[in-house]
């Protein structure tokens, strides 16, 4: 890495081909899914950095959460599904001996499309990974419950009913609720696939507010089919496409760009990019 460029997470500098080692969480070299026969995903090269906001883009069918899934391991819930490439994580690879899908799960966390709280209470809902990982002291819990919604910006607004069911609270309190629970076990990224689609703009709003202040202390990656929101929230963006099959009539995804979101929508380097952002393609 040159020794001029800045290591700070500027967007000025994130496009560096070479990132520094010591900001980078996830990479992936080679990375292909599929599922049965077919390839789902084929080339996808690319690292995220600590500390930023990496979105992904692309059309339907893109392969843009299959890829995010394959940071905490969920494709192993798939009959048929393999990984094949490589994916790691702090160096260490996910699909290598040495890695434990549940200790995956727990340092790289998930949030859905659809908001998708227990049918417990509020409390019960954020305490929930606490306790299977072995808090039990009602004081303990009371702190992480606490901290959680603070972080999630919710505990204002709940912490007068905590004991009331989670199913009564808005779509998008719900989806807070649901980050404040994937942030109580304490992980180092959350993975968001579509965590706004199923919103209203006001509560999108408050979503993306919240994932710029969390920011610093939990790296975020986030699958998002409105171009505006990886504008306005990412630092990096990955943009995929599809590829017709050389063995089938079905297509695969391919990664296409990775660069500093910046760059990407105002000066990207494929004509694929250039298509697809201004509307001419996708």
């Amino acid at each position: 890495m040159p020794a001029d460029t800045r290591i700070d997470g500027t967007v000025e500098e994130h496009h560096a081909k070479m990132p520094d080692p010591e900001k980078v969480v996830l990479t992936t070299d080679g990375l292909e899914v599929w599922y049965g026969e077919f390839r789902a995903v084929r080339d996808v090269s690319m690292y995220v950095r600590r500390s930023e906001i990496t979105a992904f883009i692309g059309p339907s069918g893109c392969g843009k959460s299959t890829v995010l899934r394959c940071f905490n391991r969920m494709n192993d819930l798939i009959p048929g599904a393999r990984v094949e490439g490589r994916v790691a994580y702090h160096g260490i690879d996910l699909y290598g001996p040495e890695a434990d899908a549940g200790e995956v799960r727990r340092r790289i966390g998930m949030v859905f499309q659809k908001p998708n709280p227990f049918p417990k209470s509020i409390y019960d809902n954020v305490a929930y990974g606490p306790r299977v990982n072995g808090t039990k002291k009602k004081v303990d819990l009371d702190a992480i419950v606490e901290k959680s919604l603070r972080g999630a910006a919710l505990w204002d607004e709940v912490k007068d009913r905590l004991g009331a069911s989670a199913m009564g609270l808005s779509g998008g309190q719900q989806q807070r609720l649901c980050i404040a629970r994937s942030i109580a076990i304490e992980p180092e990224v959350l993975l968001m696939d579509e965590p706004c689609s199923a919103l209203d703009p006001i509560a999108t709003a408050r979503i993306e507010d919240l994932m710029q202040e969390i920011k610093r202390e939990y790296t975020i990656v986030i699958v998002t089919h409105n171009m505006q929101q990886a504008a306005r929230v990412s630092d990096s963006t990955a943009f995929f496409t599809t590829e017709m099959n050389e063995v089938s009539d079905r297509r695969t995804g391919v990664l296409v760009e990775f660069n500093s979101t910046q760059q990407l929508f105002s000066r990207p380097d494929d004509p694929r990019t250039e298509a697809y952002i201004t509307g001419r393609f996708g």
